[in-house]
């Protein structure tokens, strides 16, 4: 799911809208994606009992024409069984989230009975009371103080009122993983990207195990559908593989120009327009090195930078950071290279914020207030392509950041999860596979190894960190450590 980020090199893009190169995209590929779908409708004999227009779509805008297109792009490639759409529970957004033709649902995680009498009000010509999103639990975002986790009882007394009233959905009920830079984010006053693990204390955990959760909710079911009797022979295996030492390591800028072919500018490009989607992007240029640069700022930047002069650390900033102005002390002013780290932390992908989503620098940096030119720009995009390329007997230098290789060997391969004590914040990356982000500030403490990522003999792990704080070592924990 999702929209692809590419659309957003496109400078007039507007998502989500009548916007005609973006429903051009969309009718692009609903014509494949039906071929696949229709011949999978009930009414085939197939599985889908219904389709839905759009997803809370009422939190971001209010278009009905947009909505329409949907709909009616939908039926004429084929859609025959009923269509839905799903709103937040108040009654502004299940006003603009809905259209005609489509049957409107709720998305909530608490007071059921309140949330209920609001869709059944929406429903002027009734209809049946469907939950198309009952949460159980919630996201986990980067600096939260811990793992969040329901009231069990609460739940189970919601999931009772739901199914005493109408159908219901659970969202979710496995979340499972962020795995690469596919975490999405929030937008309140602050970005507030998801963690790598989507666990959402779902009724089976982010590794598969069954929580008293999904007992409980299977007793509640019980009372309103007949549940055959199940026996779950599969058991997941769980392997503590100890601590790994570092056996390689090199820093980025000597790694650079080896994993990555510059794109040249005048000015700082963004990530899409670089063809880039995920990841990192270096931004470098020259300095005049005896004019004294006393104050830099960017504008249009997202999200997060880390600035280098000369190659030594100067600052991170971090969404409202970006912007502001900011002195260079004099014993730092006669620099010759610039360097800006550039982290797409996670695209929002709810409400009005989802639209102002192109990360890296689309705008200028400024150096004593005027915009400066010259830039080389490097993806770092984290393919298996890049990490062959790299070269650990290239330079390594402290403090910045850099690439380190674990060499390990197993017999028997069974689920783990990476713990990263005493590093600071990076991405990890198993015999080629981006296990996803980490971070010191929690609350998650381990990564979720699948067992499949595993092979038998010598494996590979390399940890790209950025803050400059490495251990000697990791550890694969046979436990995982939401907080």
């Amino acid at each position: 799911g999702g929209l692809p980020a590419w659309l957003l090199a496109d400078d007039g893009m507007r998502l989500r809208s009548t916007y005609p190169p973006f429903l051009r995209a969309v009718r692009e590929y609903y014509s494949r994606l039906f071929e696949i779908l229709a011949p999978l409708q009930i009414d085939n004999g197939g599985p889908i009992l219904m389709m839905q227009v759009e997803n809370e779509y009422g939190a971001f805008g209010d278009e009905k024409a947009y909505l329409e297109a949907l709909r009616d792009e939908m039926r004429a490639d084929g859609v025959t069984v009923p269509l839905v759409t799903s709103d937040g529970p108040w009654m502004d957004y299940l006003e603009a989230g809905s259209v005609e033709g489509a049957h409107p649902t709720a998305n909530f995680g608490s007071k059921a009975s309140t949330r209920l009498a609001m869709l059944k009000k929406r429903l002027k010509a009734g209809g049946p009371l469907m939950v198309m999103e009952f949460w159980p639990g919630w996201f986990d975002a980067w600096g939260d103080d811990r793992h969040h986790k329901s009231i069990l009882e609460e739940n189970c007394n919601d999931l009772d009122t739901i199914l005493s009233q109408g159908s219901v959905n659970l969202y979710m009920f496995h979340g499972g993983t962020n795995f690469e830079f596919m975490n999405g984010s929030n937008y309140y006053d602050r970005l507030t990207p998801d963690v790598t693990s989507y666990d959402y204390d779902a009724p089976l955990s982010e590794d598969g195990e069954i929580t008293p959760k999904y007992r409980a909710f299977q007793k509640v079911i019980a009372k309103y559908a007949e549940i055959p009797a199940a026996t779950f022979s599969t058991k997941i295996e769980k392997r503590f593989y100890g601590e790994q030492k570092v056996s390689g390591r090199v820093s980025l800028f000597s790694a650079l120009k080896d994993i990555s072919s510059p794109v040249e500018s005048p000015w700082p490009v963004s990530m899409e327009k670089l063809g880039q989607n995920y990841g990192y992007t270096l931004y470098r240029s020259a300095v005049r090195k005896e004019i004294q640069i006393e104050k830099l700022q960017l504008l249009g930047a997202g999200d997060r930078a880390q600035i280098f002069l000369d190659q030594q650390p100067f600052l991170t900033l971090y969404d409202h950071e970006l912007e502001r102005e900011y002195d260079i002390p004099e014993s730092g002013r006669n620099f010759a290279q610039l360097d800006i780290l550039m982290e797409n932390m996670g695209r929002v992908n709810y409400g009005p914020k989802l639209k102002d989503q192109r990360k890296g620098i689309q705008s200028s940096v400024l150096l004593n207030g005027h915009g400066h030119c010259g830039w080389k720009m490097y993806s770092l995009e984290f393919d298996t392509t890049m990490l062959k390329k790299l070269d650990f007997a290239k330079g390594y230098q402290k403090g910045v950041p850099a690439f380190y290789r674990i060499l390990f060997s197993i017999e028997r391969a069974g689920d783990t999860f990476l713990d990263l004590s005493g590093w600071g914040k990076g991405c990890a990356l198993l015999n080629g596979f981006n296990l996803g982000r980490f971070w010191e500030k929690g609350p998650q403490k381990r990564l979720y190894v699948p067992a499949p990522l595993l092979r038998r003999g010598q494996n590979e792990l390399i940890v790209f960190e950025t803050e400059g704080k490495a251990a000697g070592c990791v550890t694969f924990e046979a436990e995982p450590k939401l907080d």
